[in-house]
C-alpha cells in the first residue's frame, strides 16, 4: 500500500476524540491535555508511514490505547507517592525521612487557609517566622538560640558568610567533605565569601594544628561530622571539647557542620552517631544539621547556639533569601514537638521506629507479606535475612540486620523490577541472587497489600511465553 493510502486511514483528531475510550477522560482531565496525547500518537504514526517504518494500513484499535496509555501518563503527577522496599531508611533519592502522622496532619491544618507565619497574634502585628521553632529547638538541644533555613549547605553558607566572610575558617583536611551531588564544603565556603584554612592531615589532625593555623585573620574553627565516610586505621581526630576549648581561650567561634540532626541515642540499636543536645554540651558555638536525616522531620537546615551569633544570622540578607515556608515550619514543629517526649518520638517519628525496630518485628512482618504473596500474588516466596542501611550520609560504615520476602513467579527479576517501578505508584525493589526482594524495614504496613496486589496483577498479566 502506498504512503498516501497509509496516510488516508490515519484517524482525525476529531475522530478520534469521539472514542468512547477518550471521551470518558473528559469527566476528569482537561481536554486539552487529551487532545494533546491524541494529536501527538497520530503525529507519530504519521512520521513512521512517512519515514517508511510503517508499511501496513494502522490498526485504529491500537492507535486508540496508544493514545489512552499516553494520557494516562500525562495524568501521572511527576513527584508521586513511592513505595522503598529497599531497606535504606534514608533514602536520598526517594525523599529521605518520611514525616510522622502529626507532622503531616500539621502541614494541612496551616497550609488549607491563612496563617500566624508572620503575625505576632498577642500583639496584633508583624511577627517572625523564626520563632514558631526556636522556642521547642532551644528547649530540646540545649541551645541558647535556634533559626531555620532551607537545607544544610544553606545553614554553613549563612554561618560562614555572617560569620567570616574576608576571613579565615580553620578546617581539618580530613573533613573537606563532599555531599550528594558534588557539593563541597571547600565550594560552599569560596561562596560565602570566607577562604579555608586547612589543617592537619587527611587521617590525622591534632588539637595543635589547629593552634599553629590561628592567626590575626581566623573568623572560626569548623569542625565537619564525616557523616558519609570514615577514615579507619592510623588516625587522629580533634574532639569537640578540645576545640571549644580552644577557641573560648582565643576568642575564636567554633562551628559544628554535624549534618545528621540526631536528638534520641540510637547506641543500643548500633547507630552510634552524635547527638546534638551532646556535641552543644561540649561548649561549641554553633551546631549545623538537617531537618531530613535523623531528626526524623522535613527538609532543612537548622542553625542553633549562641544567641547573639544566631541573631546576628537572623539579620544576614541571605536569611531571607534561603527562608523556609509555613509548610516546612508546620512540619518541623510537630516533628520537634514529639521530642519533647522521647519514647513518643521513637515509635512515632517512622525513621526511629524504623532503625528502632526489633529483628523478630521485622520478620513477623516480612512473615505476613510472605503469606500474602503466595497466597493472594501468585508466586513463591521465602523469608531471608538482610542487611539494611541508614543512609542519607549517616552512619555510612553501619550494616543493619534485617529481614526481606524474596520472591519468584517465573518473570526474569530484572523485568520484574521494572514492572514493579513502572506502576502508579512506583514500588522500588531491590535484586540479590537473582531474585527480587522486598526488605521490610522500609515498608509502611499499609503498603503490604499494595505489593501484594502489584505482583498478583504483574504475574497474571504476564504471559508464559513472555515470562523471561
Amino acid at each position: 500500500m502506498e504512503k498516501r493510502q497509509l496516510l488516508s486511514r490515519l484517524p482525525s483528531v476529531d475522530e478520534a476524540l469521539k472514542d468512547q475510550r477518550l471521551f470518558a477522560f473528559f469527566e476528569t482531565t482537561a481536554r486539552e491535555l487529551v487532545t494533546d496525547s491524541v494529536r501527538e500518537v497520530i503525529n507519530n504514526a504519521r512520521q513512521r508511514i512517512l519515514n517508511g517504518e510503517a508499511l501496513a494500513e494502522p490498526d485504529r484499535d491500537i492507535l486508540i490505547q496508544e493514545m489512552v496509555s499516553l494520557v494516562r501518563q500525562k495524568k501521572r503527577h511527576s513527584l508521586t507517592k513511592a513505595v522503598n522496599a529497599t531497606g535504606v531508611v534514608l533514602h536520598t533519592n526517594l525523599g529521605r525521612a518520611c514525616l510522622s502522622r502529626a507532622a503531616c496532619e500539621n502541614v494541612i491544618r496551616t497550609s488549607e487557609g491563612y496563617s500566624t507565619l508572620e503575625y505576632d497574634v498577642k500583639k496584633g502585628s508583624r511577627g517572625s517566622r523564626h520563632n514558631h521553632v526556636e522556642y521547642l529547638i532551644t528547649k530540646i538541644t540545649g541551645a541558647e538560640a535556634a533559626m531555620v533555613v532551607n537545607n544544610n549547605a544553606a545553614a554553613t553558607m549563612l554561618c560562614l558568610s555572617t560569620l567570616a566572610e574576608g576571613q579565615e575558617v580553620l578546617v581539618s583536611r580530613g573533613e573537606l567533605v563532599e555531599i550528594g551531588g558534588s557539593f563541597r564544603i571547600p565550594d560552599i565556603m569560596k561562596q560565602s565569601g570566607a577562604t579555608l584554612y586547612e589543617v592537619g592531615t587527611t587521617n590525622k589532625t591534632r588539637i595543635e594544628d589547629y593552634q599553629r593555623g590561628i592567626n590575626e585573620q581566623t573568623a572560626a574553627i569548623m569542625k565537619v561530622h564525616t557523616s558519609n565516610y570514615r577514615i579507619i586505621g592510623f588516625t587522629a581526630e580533634t574532639s569537640l571539647e578540645e576545640l571549644a576549648a580552644l577557641g573560648k581561650k582565643c576568642g575564636i567561634p567554633v562551628l559544628y557542620d554535624m549534618g545528621c540532626g540526631l536528638m534520641y541515642d540510637l547506641q543500643p540499636y548500633g547507630i552510634c552517631e552524635p547527638s546534638v543536645p551532646e556535641s552543644l554540651r561540649t561548649g561549641i558555638d554553633v551546631i549545623l544539621f538537617s531537618g531530613d536525616k535523623l531528626l526524623g522531620g522535613p527538609q532543612a537546615g537548622i542553625l542553633a547556639g549562641r544567641k547573639d551569633l544566631i541573631d546576628k544570622m537572623k539579620r544576614h540578607p541571605l536569611a531571607r533569601v534561603l527562608r523556609v515556608d509555613k509548610m516546612t515550619l508546620a512540619a518541623l514543629e510537630e516533628t520537634f514537638r514529639a521530642y519533647l517526649d522521647p519514647e513518643k518520638a521513637r515509635t512515632e517519628i517512622p525513621v526511629l521506629a524504623m532503625l528502632t525496630a526489633s529483628s523478630q518485628e521485622l520478620k513477623e512482618r516480612a512473615q505476613q507479606l510472605a503469606l500474602k504473596l503466595e497466597t493472594q500474588g501468585g508466586c513463591s516466596a521465602e523469608v531471608v535475612p538482610v542487611k539494611d542501611q541508614t543512609g542519607g550520609g549517616s552512619a555510612p560504615t553501619v550494616l543493619l540486620d534485617g529481614w526481606a520476602v524474596a520472591i519468584e513467579n517465573g518473570i526474569a527479576p530484572e523485568k520484574m523490577e521494572r514492572l514493579l517501578r513502572s506502576r502508579e505508584v512506583p514500588i522500588i525493589a531491590r535484586i540479590i541472587r537473582e531474585r527480587v526482594h522486598f526488605d521490610i524495614r522500609t515498608i509502611a504496613d499499609n503498603e503490604l497489600d499494595e505489593i501484594t496486589e502489584a505482583v498478583s496483577e504483574i504475574t497474571k498479566s504476564v504471559e508464559g511465553g513472555e515470562r523471561q
